[in-house]
């Protein structure tokens, strides 16, 4: 009994133990959700696979050239011995007759081993090469999926941030929005208002309580893209320690729009010259497939015969065979089989060389187009800051106006209307300098993958 509530206490004390290690709450800034995200995310964790792979791959082919050594191991039990004919008088039977004698033992084991040396092969060499090209395919992979998360994580974190900060606008809006509504309905009972005023604030309001709702559930279902692509359970609490118009000043940088690398260090083009690389090493092993191969071999075993099941007895004889051999293939006439296969490989190896010309076009047109984006995104921001400073003054004239009885609770409701529409507009112009930053960083992105 003791025995067994020591072993519950310390089950009870493990369980702890991997609930403390696991934590249920994460509080992040955009730096620390990027770096959670290349270490938790499913695509990231599922590439860095594939380069473990890759290396369990080079060391298959490596393996192939090294000595081969097997055993096996045969026993055999003649429940009805075969008979072979003899001519009677070999034994002293009549001249012209026939009698059938065994000359199988019942029971027989065969153990043997052979050593198999590979000591030429053309086709073993390209191998090689291709090994180490399969591994970078696997690295660049890896490299291109790093960006892509740190991409995706930024996309959902910024999200995530333009949600909340469109929650805290709209409860401001309706607060406002209410207390006109409050304020008109109570002129309109004095009898100093139109009762159109207080139906057209009554709609607004509607339509405001509407798009809160619809804006809350939108920022549900962002936490949740957030934490699926950290690849954390959905469940978990995320905080978020940025703030979204500060984190679209931090990335606000104009000097990025000067910046250039070659082409050449691109991980698109990369990826492209990898496989122009493999499609090369195909050509070279359809040649090699042409060489002669010569393999060499060491056998050694043992035989043991007896009409009783006496192999382990220790008088038990057993006879010795060993033999040494090489054996040189050589391909001689294949019909234009293996020419066929070859033309075949140099025709997708020059479809791949021009996929890489075409790859180094479109990333130099990548990059334009993502530089001019960004500029863009840094000229559309100040323009909208400056829409929703004019936007604010327009609503607060028209709001003045309208209890002074000047406007029409039309005018107001287009004021407020244009407000609004600034409003989202400026968040999304933030969003929008943070992407297009982002984009653009990958595609100026020069890293190579590090082991660590």
């Amino acid at each position: 009994m003791k025995k067994l509530t020591a072993l519950l206490f310390i089950l009870f004390s493990l369980n702890l133990a991997a609930q403390e290690t696991q934590p249920q709450q994460y509080s992040l800034s955009l730096e620390e959700a990027v770096a959670l995200g290349l270490e938790r995310n499913y695509s990231a964790r599922n590439a860095q696979k594939d380069i473990e792979i890759a290396l369990k791959q080079k060391w298959e082919i490596i393996a192939q050239g090294l000595p081969q050594l097997d055993a096996t191991v045969d026993y055999r039990n003649n429940l009805i011995q075969p008979l072979s004919v003899l001519p009677g008088e070999l034994i002293g039977e009549e001249p012209g007759t026939f009698v059938a004698l065994p000359f199988s033992p019942k029971h027989n084991v065969t153990a043997t081993s052979t050593w198999n040396q590979l000591i030429f092969d053309g086709s073993y060499i390209v191998g090689i090469q291709s090994a180490k090209t399969l591994l970078q395919i696997s690295r660049n992979a890896k490299t291109k999926t790093d960006q892509e998360v740190k991409s995706a994580v930024i996309n959902a974190y910024g999200n995530v941030l333009l949600a909340n900060e469109s929650l805290e606008i709209l409860n401001r809006n309706l607060s406002t929005l209410q207390k006109n509504y409050d304020e008109t309905k109570a002129i309109f009972e004095n009898g100093m208002a139109e009762e159109e005023d207080v139906e057209q604030l009554e709609i607004s309001l509607l339509g405001l309580n509407n798009n809160l709702n619809r804006t809350r559930r939108m920022r549900d279902i962002a936490y949740e893209m957030l934490n699926t692509t950290l690849g954390i359970p959905v469940e978990l609490e995320v905080t978020l320690t940025e703030d979204l118009e500060d984190l679209a000043m931090k990335y606000y940088d104009l000097g990025l729009l000067e910046e250039n690398i070659p082409v050449e260090e691109n991980i698109d083009y990369r990826i492209a010259k990898n496989t122009a690389e493999s499609a090369e090493i195909q050509v070279k092993l359809q040649k090699a497939a042409a060489l002669p191969t010569l393999t060499g071999y060491v056998n050694f075993g043992y035989q043991a015969f007896d009409q009783e099941f006496n192999f382990f007895s220790s008088d038990q004889e057993y006879y010795n065979q060993s033999i040494l051999g090489v054996t040189l293939n050589i391909p001689i006439l294949s019909s234009g089989m293996r020419g066929a296969r070859t033309q075949q490989r140099k025709i997708e190896l020059e479809q791949a060389l021009l996929d890489l010309e075409q790859t180094e076009n479109e990333v130099k047109l990548e990059i334009n187009s993502a530089k001019n984006e960004y500029e863009f995104s840094l000229e559309n921001l100040e323009t909208q800051r400056r829409n929703l400073e004019l936007a604010e003054r327009i609503e607060n004239k028209n709001q003045i106006k309208f209890f002074e009885g000047l406007a029409s609770s039309f005018e107001l409701n287009e004021a407020r209307i244009q407000l609004y529409t600034a409003q989202q507009d400026y968040l999304q112009a933030m969003l929008d300098v943070i992407t297009a930053k982002v984009e653009l960083e990958n595609l100026l992105d020069t890293t190579e993958y590090n082991e660590n």
